[in-house]
């Protein structure tokens, strides 16, 4: 997978290489070379410094030309943006200086097709509240599409609970709960915990 830095700031493209060792990367300082860069290497990641091109960010959203594989760092992450980012299609969201570790995570979630955020936007994602409203839409998909106990489980999702937490609340092993969250993703045909949750608020 081809890595794409964007950004105006080409000293926090440099301390990127170096902080993560990257040595075959492209850097990208404006919209229409991205849009090349990116037409040419079809299986790409995008990352992005908001800092300084949260201007542009914002116009490949509202246009509908977001690369498919899209990070966003920022070196103060704010929930409220992240929440925001992620909603519109960006596949990942954290601080611009996150350890090597942090990032080769990252690299990894996104690699298998699942979004990754830090653990406070996780849980601020996939918070509902207790009583979660559901659309029509995504009450027939549960219905339709999942078991009685899938259908417990997916609600405690909802609310914001742990896998750990569930195991707990319904009285089941954790192995349980985690055999169900994989068949629950099967089922409605998502990655992760937060795309699950993103298909059942929209």
């Amino acid at each position: 997978m081809q890595i794409i830095f964007f950004s105006t700031n080409q000293n926090i493209i440099e301390e990127w290489k170096q902080r993560h060792q990257i040595k075959n990367s492209i850097s990208i300082y404006d919209l229409d070379t991205l849009h090349e860069a990116v037409q040419q290497h079809k299986e790409s990641l995008v990352i992005c410094d908001y800092d300084s091109v949260a201007h542009d960010l914002n116009i490949l959203i509202t246009s509908n030309t977001l690369p498919k594989n899209c990070v966003v760092l920022e070196t103060a992450p704010a929930i409220s943006t992240g929440k925001s980012l992620i909603l519109h299609g960006v596949k990942a969201y954290g601080n611009s200086r996150m350890l090597s570790v942090h990032y080769f995570q990252m690299i990894q979630t996104l690699k298998k097709g699942n979004i990754w955020t830090y653990p406070e936007l996780t849980v601020a994602l996939t918070q509902t509240g207790k009583k979660p409203q559901l659309s029509e839409d995504a009450q027939e998909i549960i219905d339709t599409r999942l078991t009685q106990q899938e259908h417990k489980v997916v609600s405690l999702v909802l609310e914001g609970l742990t896998n750990e937490a569930i195991s707990q609340e319904l009285g089941i092993t954790l192995r349980t709960v985690k055999a169900h969250m994989s068949s629950i993703f099967s089922k409605l045909h998502v990655n992760d915990r937060v795309s699950l949750v993103l298909l059942l608020k929209q």
